[in-house]
């Protein structure tokens, strides 16, 4: 029938004294912003629609009524994020309650959210890692000396899988200067770079030919742009340097890696820590060597490297499901 209004849903039944006290306290005592009250009177009213279910006031929950609360929502497909935020909430109330001697005891002090999945590292498929890393600017329209210099920063964060840290503190050659100040350096007889990582532990990274060829080629042109009077201006220990002769930095090797994804025609904008995803990724596609992906990464424990056994998986289950005859949904008969 037209003209009937839809039903309106049940309005909350009214908080609690103590509640009210708490919020009138968050609005004059601690001047907290309007929008933040609402989302503390929200959280208020979950905690009291949980304390209804057990029967209890909300003074009288104890932390194992918190968490079996947590556990619900969770189970009832809240974030991690969103429980903790939740929890935050009523950990305000209860801290509250417990200086005006409402309690003796925060029953929410020891309640923790769920802990979040770790997200999967980004990695590119393998053609588009190999698209770029063989990718050349047209002659016309490129800059000899920086498309040499952004090919081998290239071939080092993806052939090596560094960090973009390390790819930064890379010196031409080893020194005691590098030593001291935990700088790493490149071996291009040896076909290795030495590099010093997080925690200052360091390790040594073998470099594939395309690797070798792109340095060779960036430093026959590295100090092109500084000779005469520009040689001072040249940093004579930094591998990869800028436009005016000083170590490059890490933000200009993000804006580097963007450009030179798009230049190679790739849907999704590359930056340096997506490279050393996609060579542990596919390395391990290929090896299935938890191990020496761990040693070539530089990770201090193996559960870091096994987020890519997960990687890995999906790219399995992809691979099942476009190729394996059982994994194709067959349509009911008519």
């Amino acid at each position: 029938m037209t003209g009937q209004r839809a039903p309106q849903a049940a309005a909350p039944p009214p908080l609690p004294s103590e509640a009210l006290a708490y919020l009138e306290h968050a609005r004059v005592q601690k001047r907290l912003a309007e929008r933040t009250l609402t989302l503390y009177t929200l959280d208020l009213q979950r905690l009291c629609a949980h304390a209804r279910e057990v029967n209890l006031p909300l003074l009288q929950l104890t932390g194992l009524h918190l968490r079996r609360f947590a556990a619900q929502m969770h189970a009832s497909g809240r974030s991690a994020r969103g429980i903790a935020l939740i929890l935050s909430g009523w950990r305000g109330f209860y801290v509250w309650a417990a200086r005006q001697g409402l309690i003796g005891h925060n029953p929410a002090h020891d309640v923790r959210a769920p802990r979040a999945p770790r997200p999967l590292p980004k990695a590119l498929a393998v053609d588009d890692a190999v698209r770029l890393a063989d990718h050349h600017a047209p002659a016309d329209a490129a800059d000899p000396w920086q498309e040499a210099r952004d090919a081998a920063m290239v071939e080092l964060l993806y052939g090596c899988g560094l960090r973009v840290g390390e790819l930064i503190g890379l010196d031409v050659a080893a020194s005691s200067d590098a030593h001291r100040q935990g700088r790493g350096w490149v071996d291009l007889e040896g076909a290795e770079a030495h590099v010093f990582g997080k925690g200052g532990r360091r390790r040594s990274v073998p470099m594939g030919p395309p690797a070798v060829r792109a340095l060779q080629a960036w430093l026959a042109r590295r100090a092109l742009p500084f000779a005469g009077a520009q040689a001072q201006r040249l940093d004579a220990q930094a591998l990869f340097v800028g436009q005016r002769g000083a170590r490059i930095t890490a933000q200009v090797v993000w804006q580097r890696m963007r450009q030179r994804s798009q230049q190679a025609g790739l849907s999704t904008p590359v930056h340096p820590h997506m490279l050393r995803h996609s060579f542990a990724s596919h390395l391990l596609q290929s090896s299935q060597d938890l191990r020496a992906v761990q040693e070539l990464l530089g990770h201090a424990s193996i559960t870091t490297t096994q987020a890519y056994t997960r990687l890995d998986f999906q790219h399995l289950a992809q691979v099942y499901d476009q190729a394996h005859p059982r994994a194709k949904r067959q349509e009911p008969e008519d």
